[in-house]
């Protein structure tokens, strides 16, 4: 059980409930980490009950599964659960591959998860702000690929572009209800998912050597701002789609 932090008012979570999607994988575990510090009363959200049971034991965030692909699973998950905060999180890399080489299966299968599911995740979470009257804040995880093209990240670009308008879209029309929505943008951490690719020699050279900061980032790196983002201390902060990225997308 993560103890709660004493500081600055701002960042104090106390009887806030954040939903984090993508609970069980490495930026959403620092996310929900990093929120459980602050008090906050967390949600962690993942595909199934077993993939939630280490960060919850290790949190006391409160597990939920739902299948982000399908409406009615994220509907009857969400409907009824009241939050203040919500994190899209959970993502979905595909194939890196050339352009020419696009498989749609495999396209369709990224969009389902990174754009899709975020924009369902939104669409309840916020029926759920707006019935509360607390207005809230949603951070949605997207990609320096959103901002700057990466070799064989066609897939992967579509998605987080996608999930970058959404973030617009769904700032102007919530904003009214005192809900802000940004995305954040980072370059590579690397976990998993990512390790495959930008872990190889002739990849990760030619990529860091136009970095400015010359090195991947963490997930507590990325958590932070998350978490920045939810906050007090971003009131006036929506619409944008901040790059967490060493300085990348600045070139």
């Amino acid at each position: 059980m993560i103890t709660p932090t004493v500081g600055n008012p701002m960042f104090d979570f106390t009887d806030r409930t954040v939903l984090v999607t993508g609970a069980s994988g490495s930026i959403g575990a620092a996310t929900v980490r990093l929120l459980a510090r602050h008090g906050a009363d967390v949600i962690a959200a993942g595909p199934t009950p077993e993939s939630l049971t280490a960060i919850t034991a290790e949190t006391g965030a409160r597990p939920l599964a739902f299948d982000l692909a399908a409406e009615d699973s994220v509907r009857d998950a969400l409907t009824g659960v009241a939050v203040q905060g919500v994190v899209n999180c959970a993502g979905y890399g595909g194939v890196v591959g050339p352009l020419t080489e696009v498989d749609f299966g495999v396209f369709d299968e990224v969009l389902a998860v990174n754009t899709r599911g975020a924009l369902l995740v939104t669409k309840y979470a916020a029926r759920s702000m707006i019935a509360g009257g607390r207005g809230g804040a949603i951070v949605n995880v997207s990609s320096q690929a959103a901002l700057v093209a990466l070799d064989g990240h066609a897939s992967y670009a579509a998605s987080k572009a996608g999930l970058d308008g959404i973030t617009r879209v769904a700032a102007y029309e919530l904003g009214q209800h005192g809900i802000r929505v940004n995305s954040v943008n980072p370059t590579v951490v690397m976990t998993p998912m990512s390790a495959s690719y930008w872990g190889r020699d002739e990849i990760q050279g030619p990529f860091l050597s136009q970095m400015p900061l010359g090195r991947y980032a963490t997930e507590d790196e990325i958590a932070a701002p998350i978490v920045f983002l939810l906050s007090d201390a971003a009131a006036m902060i929506t619409g944008v789609c901040l790059p967490i990225d060493g300085g990348y997308t600045s070139r």
